[in-house]
């Protein structure tokens, strides 16, 4: 899902920075404010899982890779806000260190994996968790469902971006200058993919762990009951 350099034309690119400087802040604010001190090093803990889940990627064809993200995951035990800072770190060193997704593309892919996929995951959590006991059931299938939603919502948007370019910057003959592939070919590509694969990849993941969680250390998914 990591869009890498020349894939977006520098007007998409600019955007995604001026969408997300604010989203930065106000995440950066909002985690001051509402993590505790002994989170702290959770919020490390998840941005290196998600670090190293993201390194496990196949190639896409179209330029792109497929992969869990973890994403969702943070949010659940953290927060949205929280969880946007730490893919925002895991994503920052994969592109400056490993190549792992462009610099002009920074803004986009925090976007899409940053902001869109733990706050749309974290609310489907919560919608088909509410009212339910920490231990429940309910809790462990909603943290698969809402793996699953979140990671192909990202998904979905990030072919959107890409099938937009050719729309969006073209020659005078109408041959693409970014992304040579329009809206048929990108977002069927990257959707199905992550519905077949990694889509449940990511659900079994979150899953998981909040169910080992629930025996083992529930008092990390009851902290943050009251966190939005």
């Amino acid at each position: 899902m990591h869009i890498p350099d020349g894939y977006l034309g520098p007007a998409t690119c600019g955007i995604f920075y001026a969408i997300m400087l604010p989203i930065w802040t106000m995440a950066s604010k909002i985690v001051k404010k509402t993590l505790s001190v002994k989170q702290v090093p959770l919020l490390a803990i998840g941005a290196a899982f998600s670090f190293v889940i993201m390194m496990l990627n196949v190639p896409i064809p179209g330029g792109s890779t497929g992969h869990a993200v973890g994403a969702v995951l943070v949010a659940i035990l953290l927060g949205p806000w929280a969880a946007c800072i730490a893919i925002t770190v895991a994503l920052v060193i994969q592109a400056l260190l490993f190549g792992d997704g462009g610099i002009t593309a920074m803004g986009a892919n925090c976007f899409n994996m940053a902001f869109v996929m733990p706050f749309v995951g974290y609310y489907v959590y919560k919608l088909i968790s509410l009212g339910s006991p920490i231990n429940s059931n309910r809790r462990v299938i909603a943290a698969g469902i809402a793996g699953y939603v979140g990671i192909n919502i990202a998904a979905l948007i990030t072919g959107i971006e890409f099938g937009l370019q050719p729309l969006l910057h073209h020659s005078a003959s109408g041959q693409s200058l970014y992304c040579p592939y329009g809206l048929n070919v990108a977002v069927p590509v990257m959707l199905g993919e992550h519905l077949l694969i990694f889509g449940w990849v990511e659900a079994i993941v979150t899953a998981m762990v909040i169910k080992y969680l629930q025996k083992h250390s529930p008092e990390l998914i009851k902290e943050n009951e009251v966190k939005l």
